[in-house]
């Protein structure tokens, strides 16, 4: 027994940690497989920045990787299913990744950019026996299952992030969303005080885990809340599973919400959704009569988290607040505090529309991998720092945002 399931009851061990359209895995099932997925990861040569690629589709095979490799002290980097050839040749070769993991859908292209990068570790799961890949399943079964070392330091993924020109920039996990600590054992730990505060009851992953929104939710599964996770989104679907799994949580875009209020009334009701606690939003801007509806349809259980990759969740706002402030994004969360400035840097009053900045007081700021131009740039002073945005904060220290000053199309709540 790893240090995943530490003090698990003999209940909870049956109980159900992870499933997707497939498969279904109790808490001890899902500790075996992590068990082998952390140690065969230790037997690869990852390099000085230890880095995996993740290029697969929404699956539990998916949800294991990422999750072993946080285990495991890799730094995963979370890549775009999407993606051509060529573009994931460019990322593989920035982050410096020496390991694929890819899936049937992704294997040709996976494979022809890891040829072209000279990456030899590919491994795919489900897909047919081709030269020079690995089999997931043969790679598990070869790997021990004693538990796994837990002193060694967790590391955060590497998110690709589509800037203002040019290619994707890369920016680390921030620590809002990384703790701070020294060993796996200590991560483990401090992911379960997290978890703590979220529902208990399984979420359900509706986005593509390469997005940050829905990889917050492997996170939550390290600390004890279980998952589903849907290969695709289809809304009738996803609806289906939260009656029939009493699904309790989800993290989605304004695009869900809009696909889901789509469907025809007779379609809708025949679905109870009254299990659900948490419906967390983020990723792109919400249209109010939109998010009136949802709250309408599912209750005052709609968390809006604004921010972004670079940053994470710098702003955060419940129904509850919303329906008294309706085009919100809240008020600033720890350790953020906002600040809109003029175009000459000076800082503006209430209520008055200028660029929306953040104050990180810890100091930080953003940091774009391997690029200092472009951190130095989002940056008025050190530690503040902007998403490239343009809106207002009211009295009570709520913030509207009105605009862009900064040229990126949202589609999906992707940049």
């Amino acid at each position: 027994m790893s240090v995943l399931v530490a003090g698990y009851s003999a209940e909870r061990l049956r109980s159900l940690a992870l499933a997707d359209e497939r498969v279904r895995y109790s808490w001890a099932e899902l500790d075996q497989v992590l068990t082998r997925v952390v140690n065969a990861l230790s037997t690869l040569e990852l390099g000085e920045e230890r880095r995996a690629a993740v290029f697969a589709t929404n699956c539990a095979e998916t949800v294991i990787a990422y999750a072993g490799c946080l285990l495991a002290g890799v730094s995963s980097v979370p890549v775009n299913y999407h993606l051509t050839v060529e573009e994931l040749v460019y990322i593989l070769t920035d982050s410096g990744a020496r390991a694929l993991f890819v899936g049937p859908s992704t294997l040709e292209v996976g494979l022809a950019a890891a040829r072209r990068v000279g990456i030899d570790s590919v491994i795919a799961w489900r897909s047919p026996r081709t030269e020079g890949v690995t089999s997931w399943e043969e790679w598990l079964a070869a790997a021990v299952d004693a538990p796994p070392p837990t002193d060694v330091k967790p590391l955060p993924h590497l998110h690709y992030t589509s800037g203002t020109t040019g290619k994707p920039k890369a920016t680390e996990t921030p620590p809002t969303y990384f703790a701070r600590v020294g060993t796996i054992a200590e991560y483990i730990e401090w992911q379960r005080q997290r978890s703590a505060q979220l529902p208990s009851g399984p979420g359900v992953v509706a986005g593509p885990l390469y997005h940050t929104g829905p990889l917050t939710m492997v996170r939550a599964m390290l600390g004890g809340c279980p998952l589903i996770t849907m290969d695709s989104f289809d809304p009738e679907r996803l609806l289906k599973v939260i009656h029939e799994e009493r699904a309790e949580a989800s993290v989605m875009v304004p695009t869900h919400f809009q696909r889901l209020l789509a469907l025809p009334e007779e379609v809708r009701a025949r679905y109870d959704v009254s299990s659900m606690k948490r419906l967390a939003h983020t990723g792109a801007a919400c249209p109010p009569d939109v998010k009136r509806k949802m709250i309408e349809w599912f209750g005052p259980i709609l968390v809006e988290a604004y921010g972004g990759t670079e940053a994470g969740t710098t702003n955060m706002i419940t129904s509850e607040e919303w329906l008294r402030k309706p085009g919100s994004v809240g008020r600033a969360v720890p350790p953020f505090e906002v600040v809109i400035l003029d175009e000459n840097g000076a800082e503006l009053g209430p209520n008055q529309i200028g660029r929306v900045y953040f104050r990180d007081t810890t100091g930080r700021g953003i940091v774009y991998y391997k690029d200092p131009e472009k951190t130095e740039a989002a940056h008025a002073a050190p530690g503040v720092f902007t998403l490239g945005e343009i809106g207002y904060v009211d009295e009570d220290g709520y913030l509207f945002i009105t605009d862009r000053f900064s040229d990126m199309i949202v589609s999906g709540g992707v940049n």
